[in-house]
């Protein structure tokens, strides 16, 4: 047992858990980023209309050191009513996890699946509380598919790397053949 204090951090994943085989844990969730602006109010709250809502999704992965990685969850929810802005609700919600003893397509897949799945219902959570705080209706966040994302990735990836097979092959035969 140590006596050493994290100051509420989470311990760091240990190296020799390798030993003992492939581990996944959740270090620490907390709030990035958080931006609510309300461009038109009060004014708006008379506005007459159907809402336009826009939703940009983003995800960012940051590799801590071996075991670690930070990843951002980013949520921007743009609410406009005819031209004007409603609101504007800006989440990134992150979390730092451990992977270990896993090989690099495992963690890709954890990356890109499981971390976003574990920080959604958080950075749902941020986005309907900041837009009811704002005055505005309550607006719940509907569930995100983040395998069917990363599928999407994977397919995108594979065809980047093949366009750029065959330009690789295109360049190289030509010189070869000099």
């Amino acid at each position: 047992m140590s006596d050493e204090t994290t100051n509420g951090a989470a311990a760091p994943v240990q190296q020799d858990a390798a030993a003992a085989g492939p581990a996944f844990s959740v270090e620490k969730i907390y709030v990035k980023d958080v931006s609510f602006e309300a461009p038109g109010a009060p004014q708006i709250f008379n506005e007459q209309g159907q809402p336009d809502l826009q939703l940009n999704l983003n995800q960012r992965v940051q590799r801590l050191n071996e075991a670690l990685y930070e990843v951002v969850l980013g949520v921007t929810l743009t609410c406009k009513v005819g031209d004007k802005t409603a609101y504007v609700a800006e989440v990134a919600q992150a979390g730092v996890f451990g992977l270990v003893g896993l090989p690099p397509q495992g963690v890709d897949v954890l990356l890109g699946t499981q971390c976003p799945n574990i920080l959604f219902p958080y950075v749902r959570q941020a986005v309907g509380d900041l837009i009811q705080a704002g005055g505005f209706p309550p607006f719940l966040l509907q569930p995100i598919n983040f395998e069917a994302l990363y599928a999407e990735t994977l397919r995108q990836r594979q065809a980047q790397a093949g366009a750029g097979d065959q330009a690789d092959v295109a360049s190289i035969e030509p010189s070869g053949n000099a």
